[in-house]
């Protein structure tokens, strides 16, 4: 009885799943609507797009952020600082802190439409281009579709987006990934085993590196390696569940920093 009041209700409201893409479909349609400015732009003109992403984010958390390294460099020197002022120093410095990852998601939000559109257009500029791929020459033949730009749309709202084997899960990646490297804090892409680990770097590194970020992988690497720590100051980094898991139980054993 539970069972069919709750398909009637669905029927009636439609399903979660279905409300979700309703609110997203606008922004698809704000994806599209780029299309012909940015196939009229060259390839120069094409990579700055993402200068002026960074920009933008950088204009917009510029007061707060210079008001976060003031703060840090007083809390630097603590042996000045008098009894209770360290607490309230570092008071402030979370709430500043929480408000300059407030400023970067809402530009974030901003610019997804058109950041999303310049990544789908550098997808349709590779169509045709080949580079080694675990050991294989593989030719890029993918230009997102539009449920693909739905998943990825859903995956930077922070919602999960569940999709079948060969739907296009590895490119639908590539566009959250690139829009939330522009505010310069990596992005991690997280796999469940290495050879996806290193063949999704592989694949994609051509595509961000179009656009100067640069991409590595922690599992190329032995733990505790200057190799690993490079790979995970790069824009974006792939790695496995494990791998994640384990390097942040390492860090948070050791007695030094170094």
């Amino acid at each position: 009885m539970i069972d069919k009041v709750g398909k009637l209700i669905t029927k009636l409201f439609g399903s979660k799943s279905e409300k979700d893409i309703k609110t997203i479909q606008p922004l698809v349609d704000q994806i599209k609507s780029y299309a012909d400015e940015l196939e009229q732009l060259s390839d120069a003109e094409l990579k700055a797009k993402t200068d002026d992403f960074k920009r933008r984010i950088s204009e917009a958390t510029k007061e707060t952020s210079e008001q976060i390294a003031e703060l840090k460099k007083k809390l630097d020197h603590i042996e000045e600082l008098q009894a209770g002022e360290f607490r309230q120093l570092t008071d402030q410095l979370e709430q500043l802190e929480k408000q300059e990852l407030e400023q970067i998601e809402q530009t974030l939000d901003a610019i997804l439409p058109e950041a999303y559109a310049v990544l789908k257009d550098t997808c349709r500029r590779f169509v045709g281009k080949s580079w080694k791929v675990a050991g294989d020459e593989v030719q890029w033949n993918m230009i997102p579709y539009d449920v693909q730009l739905v998943g990825a749309i859903s995956l930077h709202q922070g919602k999960v987006a569940e999709m079948k084997t060969g739907e296009g899960k590895t490119l639908v990646s590539i566009f959250p990934a690139y829009l939330n490297s522009l505010a310069g804090r990596g992005v991690h892409v997280i796999t469940v085993n290495d050879y996806l680990a290193k063949r999704d770097a592989e694949w994609n590194e051509p595509i961000f590196k179009f656009h100067g970020l640069k991409v590595d992988c922690i599992d190329r690497y032995q733990p505790n390696t200057e190799q690993r720590r490079t790979a995970y100051r790069a824009d974006i980094t792939y790695g496995t569940n494990n791998e994640f898991g384990f390097d942040y139980l390492r860090d948070n054993m050791v007695i030094n920093k170094d």
